[in-house]
């Protein structure tokens, strides 16, 4: 047994009772939550003792919707004329990218991605993979990276016509059995698919068989753009929701990701079904299409998420994105601040916990011991009425010092010990090269 004891954190326990302990120690043991309070009377030995030194100690966050496989897009530019509309900016950029990978691009591609994201205090990811040059075993690939680094992960593979259907169809299905048998709680995983409108009625069908066989939930992206939406009306005569209810892709376990242009029944029918809704706003900024309207999705009381679209690690700039669009978009100073908050902190816990097996998102006990500590003393007073602000204003611009994730130091002093970060970049430098070379 490993056993660890934080002492002098400012505790934001983001627990039922959303206590705020100023002068707090939390004691672990293995990669679960034992005991938390007052450092005066919370008197444990441990194996190690981290002093927070007065920082903000909080739990890891959570990226509800992420593409691990961009990262070597960075700084990259596709030749050519840029692209006009998301279906250019699609078939221009990242199918020539996700088509470019090859088995070992994706694990580094991976590695990066998941190193940055315990760099920003993310201690849990749900993944939507692509990489149709090497489809047969590249969740395992990706997995390789999560478990390097000690994050945990809910990962799927994203079937699409626009080559190899079905071994991405088969890709699924063997690593969701891979999984289970494993069943570690860890990784999970779900079963991927790109949109409707690179879906056709075979491929469709075969998915929602083979999810249903299965007994999963789904990871798909939906009406993102509005051409799939036009498409749905066109192929099916009604709109892109209805047409995965009709093939029984909706449910409690399904993740829906953007949804910017599904309308009030749509958005009633993710309710009834139980269906998760996952908004990007830097990323649908980004692809100029229309932000995701995550205040009606909570007015319809749909379960709503927020990620980062493999855009960055940056979940706290995606809150603050949500909030400030949608008082730009409204015209109204009053609306969204703590809603977008509530979306990062509260929603996205709730959504890892529909997937996860051990509870997380909250300081207290039996849950996993998930945790960031960043460089950031406060020096105005937080409380439950304050806390938001310090989250967008504060925690926003401050490094994270720390990253404990299950229980393991995955991020000590800005350093990660666990791996030879100085060789793995040098080796992602000449990588990336050779990636730009094949893309060109």
């Amino acid at each position: 047994m490993s056993s660890l004891l934080i002492t002098n954190g400012y505790l934001v326990t983001l627990d039922e009772a959303n206590r705020f302990i100023p002068d707090g120690s939390v004691y672990i043991e293995n990669h679960k939550i034992v005991e938390i309070g007052e450092s005066s009377t919370l008197k444990r030995k441990a194996d190690r003792t981290i002093d927070a030194r007065g920082s903000i100690v909080m739990p890891g966050l959570i990226n509800a919707h992420h593409h691990l496989y961009s990262t070597f897009a960075r700084g990259f530019s596709p030749p050519g004329q840029p692209a006009r509309n998301f279906e250019e900016t699609l078939a221009n950029l990242w199918w020539k990218l996700d088509r470019a990978l090859d088995v070992d691009d994706v694990y580094y591609s991976s590695l990066l991605a998941v190193m940055d994201a315990a760099r920003s205090g993310c201690t849990t990811i749900i993944d939507h993979h692509a990489s149709p040059s090497c489809v047969d075993g590249s969740l395992d690939e990706v997995e390789r990276a999560f478990r390097e680094v000690g994050l945990s992960g809910c990962l799927s593979y994203e079937v699409s016509d626009r080559n190899r259907e079905g071994e991405g169809i088969e890709e699924n299905a063997r690593y969701i059995r891979k999984c289970r048998e494993t069943d570690d709680g860890q990784i999970s995983a779900l079963f991927g698919m790109h949109a409707l409108m690179t879906l056709g009625t075979k491929t469709l069908q075969r998915c929602a068989e083979v999810g249903k066989e299965l007994d999963t939930g789904f990871h798909v992206h939906v009406a993102e753009d509005e051409v799939d939406v036009l498409l749905a009306k066109d192929r099916y005569g009604q709109g892109v929701l209805g047409c995965f209810h009709e093939f029984g892709i909706t449910g409690e376990q399904t993740i829906f990701v953007h949804g910017s242009y599904l309308d009030a029944a749509e958005m009633d029918l993710l309710h009834s079904t139980g269906s998760m809704l996952v908004n990007n706003p830097e990323s649908n900024m980004n692809n100029g299409l229309r932000v995701s309207p995550f205040l009606e999705f909570l007015q319809h009381d749909v379960l709503t998420g927020v990620g980062t679209d493999g855009m960055s690690p940056d979940l706290i700039a995606q809150a603050r994105a949500m909030y400030l669009h949608q008082r730009t978009r409204q015209r109204d100073p009053r609306i969204a601040f703590a809603e977008a908050c509530r979306v990062l902190l509260e929603n996205n816990r709730s959504i890892a916990n529909r997937l996860f097996d051990e509870p997380r998102g909250a300081l207290q006990p039996g849950q996993l011991a998930d945790l960031m500590i960043p460089e950031y003393t406060p020096f105005t007073p937080v409380s439950a009425d304050t806390f938001y602000g310090h989250l967008l204003f504060g925690l926003a611009y401050a490094p994270v010092r720390t990253t404990i994730a299950r229980g393991r130091v995955v991020l000590d002093e800005g350093r990660m010990p666990q791996l030879d970060e100085a060789g793995i970049r040098a080796s992602c430098v000449g990588r990336a090269r050779e990636i730009w070379k094949r893309v060109q």
